[in-house]
């Protein structure tokens, strides 16, 4: 692969330690994580211990104090080893910059500590049984009534949903602006009227667990409003190029980890008497996906150092997951295909890669809503 000039000696260090961290904790429990359709609560307050939760969050709240890169790190790191279970990016580096960008002082010196320590784990209610990626249709209301909201409305494919003790839900506080009338509030998981569906069986990330969430008259204080009262579709469509990111992130690693595993698998693997590998097309299907992975981890590192100097925009991060998804869903057929029928049974990883894969040119944003984004600024609008 080529090499990359991203990460300092001091992220390298970091970087050994995450997966020192990965391989004790995470790797021998994963299968039976998978099973349970959940992770285990220690796991979360372990990584925060071991400092790999929220790697951006201030020092003064609790947090690491490090850049983006550490979280990329984290990111990559879960990916080499196939562990789609522990939802750390998604709680990090998706779910808890909303806090950090829109929470009040109040607000963020109560959460942001147990969220870097692992007490508290995050999720986000977005999608909606009729509200997917056209967030304007949502219909959960959050109505004023004295110094509380009253919210009622359901969500669905909620990732953390069960594990999570604080959520952040978009909901309609004026349901005739339209986006205008979209703000986020915080719901701790205790409050009353606040219910959490079954846990959701997936083709893939079965480890992680997804939920319908279900809200019947649950108060909250209106100091639990998350920034300004009508500018939660906007503070949404700000944090969705990192989500987006982060998606490609750990595509662009899953890849080179499939990439790699079918090398070896090939390597061994006796036909006829001989290593598939020695095949003509074995080898030239090899060479396709490692010059796919090659070019998808230049673009996505690209991508990576556009967003650590601020200069990533929509349309850059929507070609990056575009890219990164598809090629990772192409990628790992090939190489589950060079497996045989062994390739289709749950104990091999490359298994378990494809069917997780498929969910990556969804979650997001799907490829079709990234082609859309991307292209606004190529064809002029007829409006």
């Amino acid at each position: 692969m080529l090499p990359r000039t991203l990460f300092s000696e001091e992220h390298e260090i970091f970087r050994e330690a995450t997966k020192r961290f990965i391989e004790a904790e995470i790797v021998p429990y994963h299968d039976q994580w998978e099973k349970d359709g959940i992770v285990s609560r220690d796991l979360w307050r372990a990584a925060g211990e071991q400092g790999l939760l929220c790697c951006t969050v201030p020092e003064e709240y609790g947090g690491p104090g490090g850049d983006f890169l550490h979280s990329v790190i984290v990111n990559e790191e879960l990916a080499k080893v196939g562990a789609t279970g522990p939802a750390f990016p998604l709680h990090s580096d998706i779910i808890v910059p909303y806090l950090q960008a829109y929470g009040s002082e109040d607000q963020k010196n109560e959460w942001l500590p147990k969220v870097v320590s692992g007490e508290t784990i995050m999720a986000i209610g977005m999608t909606e049984p009729v509200a997917g990626s056209d967030l304007q249709g949502i219909k959960t209301r959050a109505d004023r009534d004295g110094n509380h909201f009253v919210i009622n409305g359901q969500k669905v494919w909620i990732s953390n949903g069960q594990i999570a003790d604080l959520y952040i839900l978009a909901c309609k506080t004026d349901p005739d602006q339209g986006a205008k009338g979209i703000s986020l509030i915080l719901v701790e998981g205790n409050r009353d009227g606040f219910e959490r569906g079954k846990n959701l069986e997936k083709i893939g990330y079965k480890a992680q667990d997804t939920s319908e969430l279900f809200f019947e008259n649950v108060r909250v204080p209106i100091t639990n409003l998350l920034g300004q009262e009508g500018r939660g579709f906007a503070q949404l469509m700000q944090q969705l190029s990192q989500e987006r990111l982060v998606v490609a992130i750990r595509c662009a690693t899953a890849l080179e980890a499939s990439l790699e595993e079918t090398i070896s698998y090939t390597s061994e693997r006796k036909v006829f008497g001989r290593s598939l590998s020695e095949f003509q097309n074995t080898r030239f299907k090899l060479a396709e996906v490692k010059t796919l992975a090659m070019v998808t981890r230049a673009f996505t590192d690209q991508c990576i150092g556009l967003h650590v100097k601020g200069n990533l925009t929509s349309e850059d991060a929507a070609a990056a997951k575009l890219q990164t998804t598809e090629a990772l869903n192409k990628g790992v057929d090939e190489c589950l295909q060079l497996h045989g029928g062994y390739g289709y049974s749950w104990e091999y990883p490359i298994a378990r890669a494809w069917a997780d894969a498929r969910m990556s040119r969804i979650a997001g944003g799907s490829s079709e809503i990234m082609k859309e984004i991307i292209s606004r600024n190529i064809l002029p609008s007829k409006n």
